[in-house]
C-alpha cells in the first residue's frame, strides 16, 4: 500500500523529518491549502499569502527533487488537513500516513483523531526535543532560560572556547539596551518582487481574505529558500553589525531598525536554525560582527526559541487558559487601528496593520505593557497577536503572550511582569516626541496614561507582587505618596479605563 507524507504550511524544509522517513520511490507527499488552517484565526492576510505561494514553490520543488506531490488548492478541496487526508487516501490507494509533530495542541489532536491512521514523529528541526527539555526542568523550582540556554550553547558549540563561553561571559545583555540612535544606516530587510506564483496567491488571498485585518500589499517577502537566504546574508552584512546594541530601540520613522526579520523564514521551514547561528557565529569569528550582536542574536534562537516550545508542550494543550491576574477587560479598539492620541500604540498597531510584523520591544513593551496594565483578558491578548503577526505560530507565540507579556501563567518564565510606566518608553523611543500625551506628566491633564494605569496595576495587585524580590520594593515609591496624590493617581486611570470601554477616544 501507499504511504502518505503530511507536509504542513510551516514544515517546508527538506530535512523535515516525515520526509526522511519516507520513500521517494512509493510515497506521496500530501499538501493543502485548507481554510481551517487560513480561519482558526483570521490570520493577517500577508501571513496567509506567505504561506500559500512559500507552499506552491516548496511542492514545486518537491516534484523536481523525485518526489509524487499530491497538492490542493484552497477551495479544490476539503476545508480541514484531515478531511484532504481522507481524500488523499481514496486518491491513491493509502492506507497510512507519515507527519512530523506539528507545532499546535490543536492540530495534533486533529491527527490523533482523524480518520486515517497516522503516525507523528518528531520535529528535529528543533535543537532541544521535548524529552531533553523535560530532563532539562524535571526538579527545578524556577525554569528560567538562562540556564537553559547554556545548555543549548553547551549542545551546539555556538560561540564555546572548550567549556568556556567565548569572551569569557554567557550572556551581553547588558550591552544590548542603547536608546535610538539618531539615525538608522541599514535599509532593511530585502525584498522580493512578487512573480508569478506569488501574484496569483495575491489575487486568491484579496478575493478570500480582504476584509481581514492587515494590508496585503505592498508584498515583499521571500518565499522561497533561496531568496530567504539572500535575505539572510544581507542582514548579516548590513544590519548584523548593530543589532545588538540597538535591539531594544524604537523609532518613529523606521519600523525594522537593525532586526533581522527571520522569524517568519524559520518558523516556517524556509531556514534552519541552526544554520542561520552559524552563520552569524561566522561573521562574529570573521571579526565583522561584535560579540554582542553576535550573542544576543543567536540566544533568541537557540536560547529564548527553543526555550517557550519547550514550555508549551510542557505545560499543555491548556496553557493558553491561564488567566492568574484575573483580568477581564475586553480587547479595545485601539488595536485594530481606531484612532488614540497615544502615539506609540497607534504607531505599533499601524506597522503590524501593514507590515504584520513588529519587534520585540514593540510587542513586549508598548501592545504588551499597555494590555497588561490595562487588565485586558489575556487569551484576547494571545488570540490578538497570534492573528496579526507573519512570525507568529501558537507553540512560540502563546509563551510569548500567556507567560513573558501578560503573566498570565502565573510566573512560570516571568520571574515578574514586564510593566512601565511612560519613562520605558521614553527612554528607548523617540515615539514620546510626537504625542498629544506628556510623558513627563504624572496626572491631570495631558497625563500619559501609562504613568497613570502603571500605578493602577501596582496597586490593584498589591498582595500578588509586594513580596516579588524583583518588584517588591516599588511599593515603598507608592507608600511615601500622600493619599490624595494616590488616590487622583487611581481616580484618572480608571476614568481612562472607562472611557476606553465605551468606546471613546482615549
Amino acid at each position: 500500500m501507499v504511504r502518505l507524507v503530511l507536509v504542513l504550511g510551516d514544515q517546508l524544509s527538506p530535512d523535515l523529518s516525515a520526509l526522511q522517513k519516507a520513500d521517494k520511490a512509493t510515497d506521496v507527499v500530501v499538501m493543502a491549502e485548507v481554510a481551517d488552517e487560513a480561519n482558526y484565526v483570521p490570520h493577517h492576510p500577508k501571513k496567509i499569502a506567505f504561506l500559500f505561494a512559500a507552499m506552491r514553490k516548496f511542492a514545486n520543488q518537491l516534484s523536481d527533487d523525485g518526489w509524487t506531490v499530491d497538492y490542493t488548492r484552497l477551495g479544490d478541496g476539503s476545508d480541514s488537513i484531515c478531511g484532504a487526508l481522507l481524500a488523499a487516501t481514496t486518491r491513491h490507494g493509502a492506507d497510512h500516513v507519515l507527519a512530523t509533530e506539528p507545532g499546535e495542541w490543536r492540530l495534533i489532536d486533529a491527527l490523533r483523531h482523524c480518520p486515517v491512521s497516522v503516525t507523528q514523529l518528531p520535529d528535529t528541526r528543533f535543537i532541544a526535543s521535548h524529552a531533553e527539555f523535560e530532563a532539562w526542568a524535571d526538579g527545578r523550582k524556577t525554569l528560567r532560560m538562562e540556564y537553559f540556554y547554556r545548555d543549548m550553547r553547551r549542545k551546539t558549540g555556538l560561540m564555546m572556547d572548550g567549556d568556556s563561553p567565548a569572551g569569557g561571559q554567557w550572556n551581553y545583555d547588558a550591552e544590548n539596551r542603547k536608546p535610538p540612535p539618531g539615525g538608522i544606516d541599514y535599509a532593511g530587510p530585502m525584498r522580493f518582487t512578487p512573480d508569478d506564483t506569488v501574484e496569483d496567491v495575491l489575487t486568491l488571498v484579496e478575493k478570500r481574505f480582504g476584509n481581514s485585518f492587515g494590508d496585503l500589499r505592498p508584498f515583499w517577502f521571500a518565499t522561497d529558500r533561496g531568496q530567504a537566504r539572500q535575505h539572510l546574508a544581507h542582514w548579516i552584512a548590513n544590519g548584523l553589525p548593530h543589532f545588538g546594541t540597538y535591539q531594544d530601540a524604537m523609532m518613529d520613522d523606521e519600523r525594522f531598525m537593525y532586526h533581522a526579520i527571520v522569524g517568519l523564514y524559520v518558523n516556517a521551514g524556509l531556514l534552519n536554525p541552526l544554520e542561520v547561528c552559524r552563520a552569524v557565529e561566522q561573521a562574529w569569528q570573521d571579526g565583522d560582527v561584535p560579540i554582542n550582536a553576535a550573542e544576543g542574536f543567536i540566544r533568541q534562537i537557540i536560547g529564548w526559541r527553543e526555550y517557550v516550545r519547550g514550555i508549551y508542550f510542557r505545560e499543555g494543550p491548556d496553557y493558553v487558559k491561564n488567566n492568574a491576574l484575573n483580568h477581564t477587560r475586553n480587547l479595545p479598539g485601539m488595536f485594530w487601528g481606531d484612532d488614540t492620541k497615544m502615539r506609540c500604540m497607534s504607531r505599533c498597531v499601524e506597522q503590524t496593520r501593514q507590515e504584520a510584523y513588529a519587534h520585540h520591544i514593540q510587542r513586549l513593551m508598548v501592545t504588551g505593557n499597555f494590555a497588561l496594565l490595562a487588565g485586558i483578558a489575556p487569551y484576547q491578548v494571545h488570540e490578538w497577536y497570534l492573528r496579526v503577526y507573519a512570525d507568529a505560530y501558537e507553540w512560540v507565540e502563546a509563551p510569548n503572550v500567556i507567560g513573558m507579556s501578560q503573566f498570565a501563567d502565573g510566573g512560570i518564565i516571568a520571574s515578574k511582569p514586564y510593566v512601565s510606566s511612560g519613562n520605558y518608553i521614553h527612554k528607548m523611543s523617540d515615539y514620546c516626541g510626537h504625542c498629544e500625551y506628556s510623558v513627563t506628566t504624572k496626572t491631570g491633564d495631558g497625563a500619559c496614561p501609562f504613568n497613570l494605569l502603571y500605578w493602577h496595576f501596582m496597586d490593584r495587585h498589591r498582595d500578588t507582587f509586594e513580596a516579588n524580590p524583583r518588584i517588591g520594593r516599588i511599593y515603598g515609591t507608592w507608600d511615601r505618596m500622600d493619599d490624595g496624590k494616590k488616590q487622583t493617581i487611581l481616580n484618572e486611570a480608571q476614568d481612562f479605563l472607562d472611557r476606553m470601554d465605551a468606546g471613546e477616544k482615549v
